[in-house]
């Protein structure tokens, strides 16, 4: 291998298509499972330059030759030249988180700054923090290690300001875990999270939603693999390729998840939507009668309402988790937070609105059995619509070519597409 990335697990990682976005050379994933597998890789030395990621950024040190002073201050390694032989190490985490901080305007001085975690990255965001002037720095974990609070007593630590998660809380495929309630510090102004799958997870999302400032951590990796770039060629790559990039895996990953009323068009408009971006279509719908073994109207008739949304929200969870799809949502999905939460993680919401005169009536929809009773739900719905998206379509046409067409412009626009 001559370039690449070694951790235990790394199926899920974006390192390789950054890397090669960044510079004109081939970069490999080499997941090391073991402890054992990491020593042997480490003393082969069989490689140019490499990054480390979890859990090894500690474990690579000794077989550095030389480590750089910010690094062995810190106390991890995340990137690892081979020079004639020679190990030189580097920690350019540091520099990608301290470059995540400034580009959303996070201001360290004089703040009480909460860190999740106490490993190798805890340990590089606290120098960022101290280093930027932090008036004082807590931290929690679930050990308590090295007089860290638990994620219970924390909570009390009323005057955090700022949050930074660097555990795999949330990580895919552990979707949804939150160690902390944000809504529960009332000075809280930033939370910055190291996870980048999902795009923003559990902890952003509930920040997000009490106000704070937020970034998830792709902004992170992206700018610490330029960092670790420049260590590999000695050449410098200008910090202005960072965002672009970023919007670039954002735009080939992110989910677009379609909402709005029953019969407003979302799976019609879906599926071309899904054959134009070469995304995966899924219909929460048909994926809820498939578990159910029934129609909806079947399953409203012989288990209720409430069966139908609990088994709603499961499959909406489910591929809320995934990427790289275009999800038709049944209309009422909306109404439970987790189900919100669960589509904005990975990608953008739209806002089918279709007039409500327009919407059909009867027939497989157990709801839409009138029209005076899809106005009073439009109603009761409208604002959570609204709220969810990232994108509004007036699809008031009967040409569905036309809503199809408006839809992917508004997204190519959001994505930065021509």
């Amino acid at each position: 291998m001559e370039y690449g990335l070694i951790g235990k697990q790394l199926i899920h990682s974006y390192a390789e298509e950054v890397h090669e976005a960044l510079c004109d050379y081939h970069y490999e994933l080499y997941p090391l499972p073991t402890e054992e597998e990491a020593h042997a890789f480490m003393k082969a030395k069989n490689f140019k330059a490499i990054n480390v990621t979890l859990p090894y950024k500690e474990l690579v040190i000794p077989y550095c030759d030389i480590v750089d002073p910010k690094a062995a201050a810190i106390g991890a390694v995340n990137t690892i030249v081979n020079r004639d032989g020679q190990l030189h190490g580097y920690n350019t985490d540091y520099d990608g988180f301290l470059y995540m901080a400034r580009q959303h305007g996070v201001d360290f001085k004089g703040k009480s700054v909460l860190v999740l975690g106490t490993g190798a990255t805890s340990r590089t965001v606290q120098a960022v923090a101290q280093d930027e002037g932090a008036g004082e720095i807590l931290f929690a974990s679930r050990s308590k290690k090295d007089g860290a609070f638990t994620y219970e007593e924390v909570h009390d630590q009323k005057q955090v300001q700022i949050i930074i998660n660097t555990t795999p809380a949330g990580m895919y495929p552990h979707v949804g875990e939150c160690h902390v309630h944000p809504e529960q510090f009332p000075n809280l102004e930033a939370v910055l999270d190291v996870v980048y799958n999902p795009f923003k997870t559990e902890l952003i999302l509930r920040a997000q939603a009490a106000g704070a400032v937020v970034c998830g951590g792709l902004e992170m990796l992206v700018a610490q693999a330029l960092y670790a770039a420049q260590h590999f060629t000695r050449q410098r790559i200008p910090e202005s390729h960072i965002m672009p990039i970023c919007h670039q895996i954002f735009a080939l990953r992110a989910n677009v998840s379609l909402v709005g009323m029953p019969g407003s068009g979302k799976s019609t408009i879906g599926r071309q939507l899904a054959v134009m971006l070469g995304h995966k279509f899924v219909d929460l719908d048909e994926e809820v009668e498939k578990r159910a073994g029934c129609t909806i109207a079947q399953l409203f008739e012989t288990k209720g309402e409430t069966a139908f949304r609990d088994l709603e929200q499961q499959v909406c969870q489910e591929f809320g988790e995934e990427n790289t799809q275009i999800i038709s949502c049944g209309g009422g999905v909306v109404l439970r937070a987790e189900n919100r939460r669960a589509l904005r993680q990975n990608g953008l919401v739209v806002f089918i609105d279709r007039p409500v005169e327009l919407l059909p009536t009867g027939g497989e929809r157990p709801l839409s059995t009138d029209l005076e009773r899809l106005r009073q739900m439009e109603q009761e719905r409208r604002s959570l619509y609204e709220s969810i998206a990232d994108i509004r379509i007036l699809n008031d046409t009967n040409n569905p070519e036309k809503a199809v067409q408006k839809v992917k412009e508004a997204i190519y626009e959001t994505f930065g597409y021509q």
